[in-house]
């Protein structure tokens, strides 16, 4: 018979999940590390659709937020605070089953700060050089995103919010539900995880034309999206969550704002 252990007891020394790790790349990816990367991110988003919007802060978001508060007034959550608690929640519910270390230090958030930079310096490369590809058919150059708002803080408030809630609705909650049910039809880890990284990224890149903000189609935008998505999924399964929204943040605020005059 085997006997179980308290719940109580503390995980074993050998379990590589309950140890203190300071290794900056097992702890970037950390759901922790994450949350508290992504916390000034979702509190600027949230605080900012408020004061924008006043009595009509609707008018302010993005599209992956819009479609992921109707799901819950569908169910009945109608108050404001529950999307961004469910995803507070959900990351803290994922730390705690993973029994991760609380330790968090200030060079590892500073790091993720410094990759998500740069990889939206090279996604920001990667699109220059699609346009290049495509400027034979006399495409418009790639647009920074779908913003709602027209400039300043607005403009902050919707790239930001994209970054957060795109990432949240298409790679924290679609690509593992994708994977898990592509495992079961093909029993592949890896026609799983690509299938479902290419479904996740056609989604994403269609998301974009959807609604009266929607862009008008292009094959363009609609490969640099897809292949946009394919590049964040990837971040999120080789870097973690936190590191995939900030650099779809960043990627978004210097197309849309610092670039926005030769792009």
């Amino acid at each position: 018979m085997f006997r179980s252990k308290p719940i109580n007891d503390a995980p074993p020394p050998e379990d590589p999940a309950a140890l203190t790790d300071d290794d900056y790349w097992t702890s970037s990816r950390r759901p922790l590390s994450c949350l508290i990367f992504l916390l000034p991110l979702l509190g600027l988003y949230e605080v900012g659709v408020l004061w924008l919007g006043g009595s009509e802060p609707a008018s302010y978001r993005n599209g992956a937020d819009h479609w992921m508060r109707t799901a819950l007034q569908e169910v009945g959550l109608v108050q404001v605070h529950v999307l961004p608690a469910i995803v507070i929640g959900l990351l803290l519910a994922w730390h705690l089953g993973g029994r991760y270390s609380w330790k968090v230090n200030r060079e590892t958030l500073l790091g993720m700060t410094a990759e998500s930079l740069l990889f939206a310096l090279m996604l920001v490369v990667i699109g220059q050089l699609q346009s290049l590809a495509f400027a034979e058919l006399n495409e418009s150059t790639l647009p920074a995103s779908t913003a709602l708002a027209s400039a300043g803080l607005s403009k902050v408030v919707s790239f930001v919010g994209a970054g957060v809630y795109e990432e949240v609705l298409f790679r924290l909650w679609m690509l593992p539900l994708c994977y898990a049910v592509f495992y079961v039809l093909f029993r592949s880890a890896r026609w799983a995880a690509g299938t479902a990284i290419l479904v996740t990224s056609v989604l994403f890149s269609l998301a974009h034309y959807v609604g009266p903000h929607g862009d008008a189609f292009s094959a363009l935008t609609f490969s640099f999206r897809a292949m946009a998505g394919s590049f964040f999924a990837l971040l999120f399964l080789l870097r973690g969550f936190g590191i995939t929204v900030g650099c779809h943040a960043a990627y978004d605020l210097l197309v849309g704002i610092l670039l926005v005059d030769h792009t």
